[in-house]
Order: structure tokens, then C-alpha cells, then sequence
């Protein structure tokens, strides 16, 4: 701790060396959590909180980083699918030292701490226990002074329960707002600080992002949603009393994308609004939704640098269509320049298909890829197959235990219906995909070479036992517990039937979706006698950041697709 006023430091703990932590996150709790911090600070400043974890238990992965001019070696305690996570401990201490206090977990050390918060009045901390398993998670109460506990509520799921960041306590001390994904859609609910619901907040067949903000003073709760469009991204009014839990008042307008940021009570939020024609227009608004001020217009007029291209931007469309089992799927297209209904066009289909994440949105969104090859004579297309986020859960649960089946259904249903549209040259569709999308390139290869010609799969998970635990038994459980899910999840399961023109793409310095999913692929497809190509960046992480060797990995599948699709360049 520093003290500000006279700048002197004091080490508040002593324990923190070799596997052991004090005030940070695990691996896992900053990769899949979003525990981006390990320590909470009391609202009065009267104590904080910090999370210690020992990592001795987690197997120690070798991990070769390879430079234009050096291998590095790095050794990271990496909980792989099944293996044990670090042991996570929750304590209390005074910014002014002394007596650092235990708070107790639980008897199961085998859990995940997601989330700690303080009560307004700083007398209790409220902890978030998730069960390794991840079906239940537990909000438990902890009396600041004696440490004595308890359960303030539960969640339960047959699959997953969602960890998010909507609790939020009110300054009156009258309760407290929580989120839950109980009746099949997130919505959200008012409850006493006793742990008993006193009504909900929101309800019907919509869900909601995120809680921007709690005006306390006006009974108001304002939360992000797409309820009018699944492509789209609004600012929603509720009432705190739940008397407009099925009629949330839109605030802002504008069709597209809208990403809220709120002042602390809700008095104004900055909003950065942008649909496909429109980059990010920034401006602050009252929370009825009116202007007060632009921060950044961002007009493309003619002194704007977008302003030459401007004329030459293709629009995007949206549309719909039913998966096997009748739920709605949604898709983005944009034709070829010059678009001649008469002719038939190649495809370039850009997918991720993974959870927590939705691919088809109505907002500038740095696609401007996609717009390219729209330019040189593709149809391009986006479909968020089941298990995309933003969803119900009879969606995203889809994929639960079996990842890539429901997945590579979905992309298909859309396949068939862009050789079916008469513009389209069935015999000429090509995928791309990044990360858990290299994955789906991969699969969709392995399953639809008959529909696919040739497919580009970058930094792709090919083996779901390689990826941490959070994330991977979340949809998958342990290994142990689902042998033949994990079997036929994995590409190699399926890569008998690979027989599409493939170019594989991975950073080699990659400490996300490490290098041997790829080095273990490249072995599966020389064993098997298939040609394929590889490019590899040396010294490139997960994200292949570097410009210049950003433009090489985009002008790279450029000509792999104009190579094996060949499209009319306009």
C-alpha cells in the first residue's frame, strides 16, 4: 500500500514467492473470468480484500516461442482439460497492516473463486463460488468483523451457469440487484440483503447484456439488450420496482451498435454508435437518450480519410434462416461489386461458430476484410450457428458436451442454402476462420469437402484436451467424465474426410491456443498423405498483431482463394 499524501510504502504481505501469489488472478480466473485484478478495496478504505492462490499443483507446460532469431522456452503452469487448477484462498487485511485474515472457502479446495465485492456499507464482503463442475454457483455473505458466513443465494444449471459482473449493491442498503439465466433468458432480479427475492426487475422472452447503471434516486436500472434485432446492440430503461419488467423503455435509437458507457448514477453516458456504413460516432447523451454533446462525430466528409473509399463500400445484409432442430439462425451477406444477378460468384465464408462470442452484428466492426473481398468478386457470408452468444440457453446449450457438432450442422444449413440462391456457384465456396474459427474450418473441411473447395484455418484448436480448464469443461466436462465427447469433438476424429484445398496459419510464439495444435495437425495429415499448405509467423502470438505481418497473413488468403476459387476480380 501507498499512501498517497506522504508517498510511503507499506508491504502488507510476506508470503508471496515462488508458486505462491498474493493480489492477482490466476491464469485461468484472467483468461476465462475476467479477474483482471486480485485485490477489493472496502468502500469506506477500511480494509481489502485480496485473493492468494499457490500454483505448486499445476502441471508445468514447456512452451517453445520461436523468433526470426531465437527459440525462447517458456515454462507456464498451464491447467490443461482435466488437470488440477491452482488452490484459491480469499483474505482480508488492513491497508495499515497487521492480521491477515482467512476467509473460508469452503472444505472443497477445488473450486473456482469468480468473483469478491463489497457491501456499500463495507461491513460484509460477498464472494462467488463456482463449482469445478461449473453447474452451481454460490453467492455466500462474509461479516467483515467475525468472518462468519452465510449462503446468500444459488445457482444451478444442467449444463453451465454464466459468471458476469451485473451484482450490484444499493447505496440505501435495501438490497441488491442479481442476474440469472434461471428461466432460459437473462434477466434480472431485486433482492433483499437477507438473500429472499422481493420481485424481478426484468422478464419475458428477451434477455439482456449487460447492467450499465443503477439510478438509485429515480428507481431506474439501465441495461444493454438486443431485443428489437439479434444483430443489434440497444440502451434499455427498467424500472427498479419491476412495474416495466416486460416492457423496457429503448433509449437509444439509432439502428445498429451501441456500446454505453454510464457515469456512476446513471446522470449521462458516453455512447459509441456505429452500424456497417457508419464508423464509431461518439457523443454523450442524458439517459433519456438525448444529445448533450458529440465527442467525436466522425463524419465522412470529405476532409475524412475513409472519404475516397466511401463510394465504393458495399452494403450489408441481413437475413434469417431455421437449423435442424427449428431454432432461428442468423446470417450477414454482402454481394459482389458490380453485382450482376445473372452471374454466379464464389463465397467466402468468415466464421468462428464459439461460445461468448456473435459473429453476424449490424456495427462497423473492422470487417473491412470482408469488404475487400466483396471488391474482388466474392459473395461473403457470416451465419452465428447455435451455441453463439446473446442467445437463449436453448441455443447456446446446444453445444454442450460435443463441441463442433451442432456447430458444423449450422454452417452447413447455410452452405446449402447459398448453393441453392442462383447467384451462387455451389462449387466455389471457401472458409475462413481465427482461433476457435480455425477449428471450425477445420471441422467443416473434415465433414463437407463435397461442399467446401478450400478452406483457411488459422490458429485453430484441434485438440479440446490441450485448452485450459475453465473454458474447455464449461461446455465439455473433464475429460475423464465425457471420453468419447472429447473424441469426436477433436479435428482428428474427423480428418479422414479432409480432402478440400487447406492452408493452415499460426503464430509460432502463440500462448493461447498453443503451436502444437497445429504442429499435431500438420503430423495427422502428412501420416494421412494430404497436401495442404502452412504459413507460420515467427515470434506471433494468438492474435498476429505486427502490421506488416498482418497484411501478409490477409494478402496470403487472398491468393489462396483467388487461386482455388477464382473469382472475376472487379
Amino acid at each position: 500500500m501507498i499512501d498517497l499524501a506522504t508517498g510511503k510504502e507499506r508491504q502488507l504481505t510476506t508470503d508471496g514467492k515462488g508458486t505462491v501469489h498474493n493480489g492477482e488472478a490466476e491464469f485461468v480466473a484472467q483468461e476465462e473470468m475476467h479477474q483482471f485484478t486480485g485485490y477489493y478495496w472496502a468502500p469506506d478504505d477500511s480494509a481489502i480484500a485480496f485473493r492468494w492462490y499457490d500454483e505448486a499443483q499445476v502441471p508445468v507446460a514447456r512452451r517453445f516461442e520461436i523468433y526470426a532469431d531465437r527459440t525462447d522456452v517458456v515454462e507456464q503452469r498451464y491447467p490443461a482439460a482435466g488437470d488440477k487448477n491452482a488452490i484459491v484462498g480469499l483474505k482480508i487485511v488492513s491497508p495499515a497492516g497487521g492480521e491477515i485474515r482467512d476467509v473460508d472457502l469452503g472444505a472443497n479446495k477445488d473450486i473456482y473463486l469468480v468473483r469478491a465485492d463489497w457491501s456499500k456499507d463495507s461491513k460484509s464482503l460477498f464472494f462467488q463460488r463456482q463449482s469445478r463442475d461449473q453447474k452451481t454457483l454460490e453467492l455466500i455473505a462474509v461479516d467483515a468483523s467475525t468472518l462468519a458466513q452465510r449462503p446468500v443465494l444459488t445457482e444451478t444449471a444442467k449444463t453451465w451457469t454464466t459468471i458476469n459482473d451485473d451484482l450490484r449493491f444499493l447505496e440505501s442498503g435495501k438490497g441488491f440487484i442479481w442476474s440469472s439465466e434461471r428461466t432460459g433468458r437473462n434477466h434480472l432480479y431485486f433482492y433483499g440483503m437477507d438473500g429472499k427475492l422481493k420481485h424481478t426487475i426484468s422478464k419475458g422472452e428477451w434477455g439482456f447484456d449487460d447492467v450499465l447503471a443503477v439510478d438509485e434516486k429515480a428507481g431506474k436500472v439501465f441495461v444493454s439488450s438486443n431485443k428489437d434485432a439479434v444483430y443489434d446492440k440497444q440502451v434499455y430503461e427498467l424500472k427498479l420496482d419491476g412495474s416495466s419488467a416486460d416492457k423496457p423503455k429503448r433509449i437509444t435509437q439509432a439502428d445498429g451498435w451501441h456500446d454505453a458507457s454510464f457515469s456512476k448514477h446513471g446522470e449521462v453516458f458516453v455512447d459509441t454508435w456505429s452500424d456497417p456504413a457508419t464508423p464509431p460516432q461518439v457523443a454523450i447523451r442524458r439517459p433519456d437518450g438525448a444529445l448533450v454533446s458529440w465527442l467525436e462525430k466522425n463524419e465522412v466528409n470529405e476532409s475524412h480519410p475513409y472519404f475516397k473509399y466511401k463510394s465504393d463500400q458495399l452494403p450489408v445484409e441481413f437475413g434469417n434462416m431455421k437449423a435442424k432442430d427449428g431454432q432461428t439462425l442468423y446470417y450477414s451477406m454482402i454481394k459482389p461489386y458490380k453485382f450482376d444477378a445473372g452471374k454466379k460468384y464464389p463465397v467466402y465464408l468468415s466464421t468462428y461458430g464459439g461460445p461468448h462470442s456473435q459473429h453476424v452484428t449490424r456495427k462497423w466492426d473492422n470487417a473491412q476484410f470482408d469488404q475487400y473481398m466483396a471488391q474482388q468478386g466474392y459473395v461473403v457470408f457470416r451465419l452465428d450457428n447455435r451455441g453463439s452468444s446473446r442467445r437463449e440457453r436453448v441455443f447456446t446449450d446446444a453445444i454442450y458436451r460435443n463441441l463442433g457438432k451442432v456447430e458444423v450442422e449450422d454452417q452447413l444449413t447455410g452452405i446449402d442454402w447459398l448453393g441453392k440462391q442462383s447467384f451462387v456457384d455451389a462449387k466455389r465456396i471457401g472458409v475462413y476462420g481465427w482461433s476457435y474459427g480455425g477449428f471450425m474450418t477445420l471441422r467443416l473441411l473434415s465433414q463437407g469437402s463435397d461442399k467446401i473447395a478450400a478452406g483457411v484455418s488459422g490458429a485453430p484448436v484441434t485438440d479440446w484436451g490441450l485448452y485450459d480448464t475453465h473454458y474447455t469443461e464449461q461446455f465439455m466436462d473433464r475429460p475423464t467424465d465425457n471420453v468419447e465427447g472429447y473424441k469426436q469433438s477433436n479435428v482428428f476424429y474427423h480428418v479422414d474426410g479432409l480432402k478440400s484445398n487447406l492452408l493452415l496459419i499460426h503464430g509460432m510464439a502463440d500462448d493461447n491456443v498453443l503451436f502444437t495444435n497445429t504442429t499435431k495437425m500438420i503430423d495427422a495429415l502428412v501420416n494421412r498423405g494430404v497436401q495442404f499448405e502452412l504459413m507460420t509467423y515467427p515470434g506471433a502470438k494468438h492474435g498476429v498483431s505486427n502490421r506488416l505481418a498482418k497484411r501478409h497473413v490477409q494478402t496470403y488468403i487472398d491468393a489462396f482463394f483467388r487461386k482455388h476459387l477464382k473469382p472475376e476480380s472487379n
